[in-house]
Formats: structure tokens, C-alpha cells, sequence
């Protein structure tokens, strides 16, 4: 197991710490063996650019490939619209976190509850805030962060990495869809 240290330092996040994930393959492996997985996609999606795109481009081609119901935060169902794909639903961050966290939610589409949630494109702060309640009372939940930095609240996190890393991870997580096999 790789050791990684919070991208704000400063922050304290208990014994429990989320697995370093070293080989984004595994990622797909545990979306495809999740019953009812979940993407939450905040706001920082519409403002990083990779390359020749956004990141919110990556991710609406992710969650078609993957077949993951996507909940928007904040103001961003607007950017999801005008590429022409509609999220399962938006509400706001802290609020998606709450619902995680009810055993009687029937989830974003009402087929019952989430058994796996993916965070990207929050804000780190609100982020970890987010990770740690679930970490704490949702504990059939599995959390993993897809962001370029390490949240220890989660289940799994990857470490503190590059952009072009991050950019690779993203291509290999896509590309283990198209080829059906992990």
C-alpha cells in the first residue's frame, strides 16, 4: 500500500485513510462490480482544462462508457446541457452527501440505494468535508475520489498527482470500458 499525505496538509484525518489507488484499472474494475454506483461532479469539472478539452467533457464520455447515473452540483447542469447530455439529476453538493447518507434514499433514480459514490470536481475543502460524513455514517457505502489529489476520507483516493497523470488515469479508466474487460 502506497502512503499519501492530504493535499492540505494542515488537515488531521483520523487513523482510517482512504487506499492510494496506483493503477486507475482497479477503478473500473470496482465501478463494474458495483450494483449501483453514483458519479458526483462539482464545479472545478467546467474550469479545468486537459489538453484539448474540459475536464467535464471527459466526464460525460466516462459516464456514458461506464453507464453511471452523473448528479451535477452547483450551477454546472447548464455545461452538461449544452454538450447535450442530461445528468440523472443536480442538486447541491452537501445535499447529495446528505441523501448518501439516509439508509431509506431510493437513490438519483429510485432503483434503491448507492452502494458505490465517485466525487470529482469539488472544491477540496467541501470535498473532504463530504468524504468524511460518509466515511463516518454511511458505512455500506464504498467512496472513491477521482480528483488529481489525495482525500484521506475516501475509500479509495488518487495520490497527489501531475495533470498529465491525472490526464492518463482518466484515458485508462475510459479505456477499460470500451474494452469490456478490466
Amino acid at each position: 500500500m502506497t502512503a499519501a499525505e492530504p493535499w492540505q496538509i494542515a488537515e488531521i484525518p483520523g487513523p482510517k485513510k482512504a487506499l492510494v489507488v496506483t493503477k486507475p484499472g482497479v477503478v473500473a474494475a470496482m465501478i463494474k462490480r458495483a450494483k449501483h454506483p453514483i458519479l458526483i461532479v462539482g464545479h472545478v469539472a467546467v474550469e479545468t482544462d486537459l489538453g484539448d478539452k474540459k475536464l467535464v467533457d471527459y466526464i460525460i464520455e466516462f459516464a456514458k462508457k461506464a453507464n453511471v447515473p452523473v448528479v451535477a452540483t452547483a450551477h454546472i447542469i447548464g455545461e452538461f446541457l449544452k454538450r447535450g447530455y442530461e445528468p440523472a439529476g443536480f442538486m447541491p453538493a452537501v445535499d447529495i452527501g446528505n441523501r448518501l447518507v439516509d439508509s431509506d434514499w431510493m437513490g438519483i433514480d429510485s432503483k434503491g440505494p448507492h452502494d458505490l459514490a465517485l466525487f470529482i470536481g469539488l472544491p477540496y475543502y467541501m470535498e473532504w468535508t463530504i468524504l468524511s460524513g460518509l466515511k463516518h455514517f454511511a458505512p455500506n457505502l464504498k467512496t472513491i475520489t477521482l480528483d488529481n489529489v489525495y482525500h484521506p476520507h475516501a475509500s479509495w483516493s488518487f495520490a497527489n498527482i501531475s495533470m498529465e497523470d491525472w490526464m492518463e488515469n482518466l484515458k485508462v479508466m475510459m479505456e477499460k470500458f470500451e474494452e469490456g474487460g478490466t
